[in-house]
């Protein structure tokens, strides 16, 4: 089963930046959960996202045009900054791999993701 590992920081609490003491080692830490992710053979794949302020947002309301709009969809100080789509045996271990992300802070949501069949396109659960 295919689950989606969101992961929501506050984006006015300063990371370490390029030469910063902790940038290295932070670095580091999100190298090495990657690697042993892959190494055990769960990662599927993982990106993490631009800050908020980058995004441009498209709200569909029936009948009536798209409207576009600069900045997030939710004006909010936790935003979604990327994510791991792992394919686990269970929620359990899902769970568990969420917990050793090396995140000092933040949110990280576990999510069953429901893959479309090639032939139809009908929603079916990831590895069914």
């Amino acid at each position: 089963m295919q689950y989606l590992l969101t992961i929501t920081v506050d984006e006015s609490v300063p990371l370490p930046q390029p030469g910063d003491a902790g940038f290295d080692e932070m670095n580091a830490a999100w190298a090495g959960y990657g690697k042993a992710l892959a190494a055990a053979g769960l990662l599927v794949d993982g990106a993490s996202l631009a800050p908020s302020g980058s995004a441009t947002t498209m709200r569909l309301t029936l009948g009536q045009a798209p409207a576009v709009s600069d900045g997030p969809y939710i004006e909010a100080k936790e935003q979604l900054a990327g994510y791991y789509r792992i394919d686990a045996p269970d929620l359990d271990v899902a769970l568990e791999w969420a917990g050793r992300i090396p995140l000092p802070f933040g949110v990280v949501e576990v999510r069953p993701v429901r893959l479309f069949a090639a032939d139809d396109g009908t929603p079916t659960p990831a590895g069914a």
